[in-house]
């Protein structure tokens, strides 16, 4: 059994098997790991694959399956602009706001709104397509809403 602590040697495990494998699910990627010896958790999973970059990407045959951008993954703010393409609405009703994302996609982009420690965001909480963003103390859902629209690139028209 490998040390499931090592976040280097885990991080490459998963780095060498969405090159190897077409992984298409969490599970499927926590089971070829469990085979190399890492029992890892579906929340350290989420944030691992977030941290690597790893991103849902087509097949011509049909369905997603993870892949890897070779460029380091941008951090912050920058990240949120990445992840644009998979944010379908964002909306507040004045506590919350709530993030509807493609499918499969809330865990990597709740984990990019978490790490890019927004003064505006308290934290957020993911499933598979939704995302509640909880703004911080003193700030408002609207605003948080609007600055989470501004850096996924979905302003507002007028």
């Amino acid at each position: 059994m490998r040390n499931n602590g090592d976040k280097a040697a885990r991080q490459d495990a998963i780095r060498r098997l969405i090159r190897a494998h077409a992984v298409a699910t969490q599970e499927e990627l926590g089971q070829l790991l469990a085979r190399e010896g890492f029992d890892v958790t579906q929340a350290t999973l989420s944030r691992d694959l977030a941290q690597l970059g790893a991103m849902r990407v087509s097949r011509p045959e049909g369905g997603t399956v993870y892949g890897l951008d070779e460029a380091p993954p941008p951090s912050g703010e920058a990240r949120l602009l990445e992840l644009g393409e998979m944010i379908l609405t964002v909306d507040d009703n004045e506590m919350l706001v709530v993030v509807r994302t493609r499918p499969g996609s809330a865990p990597p982009v709740a984990a990019a709104i978490d790490h890019a420690r927004l003064a505006e965001s308290l934290g957020t909480i993911a499933g598979d397509d939704t995302i509640f963003v909880a703004p911080a103390r003193g700030k408002s859902a609207r605003t948080l809403s609007r600055k989470l629209k501004a850096l996924f690139g979905k302003e507002e028209t007028p």
